[in-house]
């Protein structure tokens, strides 16, 4: 093990340091509170080894360590279970991952050389990837490469994470707009970014003061018939469940840890916290505001 020190501030900077030293074919890229599965790195170069020659990178399958830790944790443990992973599974189908995130992936070396490294990004991972996408070169998703990560246990901390990875996907769109992407389907992936904050701010300003005024019997904007919403919603997520269990954890030798109360929460709460924090991202990158890390 070679530990190397960095002198400039900024992760970027460390990043790149350690690409001048890396000598390999492949380099992987993990985070400080990242714990691997014993086949995790197996499993993710195995599916480099067999991809075409024009994937440059694999993302591995991020999931929580922490989730006993209190409701917040256990609320991020099915987002990442079902909603990250099933977003990447998708995006992965269409050879397009749109994040190869830095906790966890494996690159081709010459191939993060040739976009000159880490770019000086609050969302490095999210801006190099669309670089690589950029050479018409193909991001995969392996979802038995599974790595264990902290997530935020209070909400301050949550709100710097997720309020950075949104402030990353402005990033990424205002470099690399949708329509020059190279390929048919990254074009589209990478399109439907630019709708998110439409929603995220139409549901901050307009669906949660409706559902306020709902509680007090004023149904201008959410009613009744919004309930049937929910059938949907744990029905689908019921489909990812059941796929995650039986064809990754079980796999894997891992169990899906009981969770119901986190689970709920998820349901009816977790996008009430997740859009504002999110708007608050994008207005951080629309003024430029201080970049905020920890």
């Amino acid at each position: 093990m070679k530990v190397l020190k960095e002198s400039k501030p900024g992760k970027f900077h460390a990043l790149n340091k350690g690409l001048q030293h890396v000598t390999t074919e492949y380099v992987i890229s993990l985070d400080a509170d990242t714990l691997l599965h014993p086949s995790a790195v197996r499993f993710l170069v195995a599916r480099m080894e067999s991809s075409p020659e024009e994937v440059c990178a694999v993302a591995g399958s991020m999931l929580v360590r922490n989730s006993r830790e209190n409701l917040l944790t256990k609320i991020q443990e099915w987002d990442y279970y079902l909603g990250i992973a099933s977003i990447k599974r998708l995006q992965g189908l269409y050879q397009g991952t749109l994040v190869a995130q830095g906790a966890f992936s494996l690159y081709k070396t010459n191939s993060v050389r040739q976009v000159n490294g880490w770019p000086d990004a609050i969302g490095e991972d999210i801006v190099l990837t669309w670089r690589l996408l950029q050479k018409e070169w193909k991001v995969y998703f392996e979802p038995l490469a599974a790595a264990f990560t902290d997530v935020p246990s209070n909400l301050s901390h949550f709100a710097k994470q997720r309020s950075r990875w949104a402030r990353g996907m402005i990033e990424g769109l205002n470099e690399i707009k949708p329509w020059n992407q190279p390929q048919i389907y990254t074009k589209y992936l990478t399109g439907v970014n630019l709708v998110m904050p439409y929603l995220d701010m139409v549901y901050t300003f307009f669906w949660i003061p409706g559902l306020i005024l709902a509680f007090f019997g004023y149904f201008w904007i959410v009613g009744p018939m919004t309930l049937f919403v929910l059938p949907l919603t744990i029905l689908s997520y019921g489909i990812l469940y059941m796929y995650q269990k039986h064809y990754v954890f079980k796999n894997l030798n891992l169990k899906v840890r009981k969770n119901i109360l986190g689970f709920f929460a998820f349901i009816l709460f977790y996008q009430m916290i997740m859009s504002p924090i999110s708007v608050w991202g994008y207005f951080q990158e629309l003024f430029k505001l201080k970049r905020v890390w920890d």
